[in-house]
């Protein structure tokens, strides 16, 4: 499969400008003389994010995606595929969950679709 994610209709290609965001969630003990310690809080401590876009896109595909992400109720995953860092021309899948997106009427019957993808670590 191409990067992206499948609504059930079609695959649905993101914009080039796609963004990852990670963090590391780990458990802090600071002490007063500078010292810490710190330790991973969980086995998946790496939270990640992706922020997507799709611009000028026919009113159709939006309302597609759209749909799909409301029937996610921001609870169910589904899955996501994305580029492979670690390798030329290679991508992965992982799954997600969207509870935050948002449309732009552009102009005519175009529209734009901006979400944030967030990985979840579930089988």
């Amino acid at each position: 499969m191409a990067i992206g994610f499948n609504d059930g209709v079609s695959n649905k290609i993101p914009d080039r400008a796609m963004a990852k965001r990670s963090s590391a969630q780990v458990l802090l003990a600071q002490f007063g003389d500078g010292y810490e310690q710190r330790i991973p809080l969980g086995i998946n401590n790496l939270k990640q994010e992706y922020a997507v876009t799709f611009k000028y896109r026919p009113k159709e595909e939006i309302d597609d995606m759209v749909t799909f992400l409301q029937n996610t109720k921001g609870a169910n995953s589904f899955n996501f595929t994305v580029p492979d860092t670690n390798s030329a021309n290679a991508e992965f899948t992982i799954k997600v969950v969207c509870s935050d997106f948002s449309v732009s009427y552009e102009y005519g019957s175009f529209y734009s679709l901006d979400a944030v993808f967030r990985r979840v670590y579930e089988p």
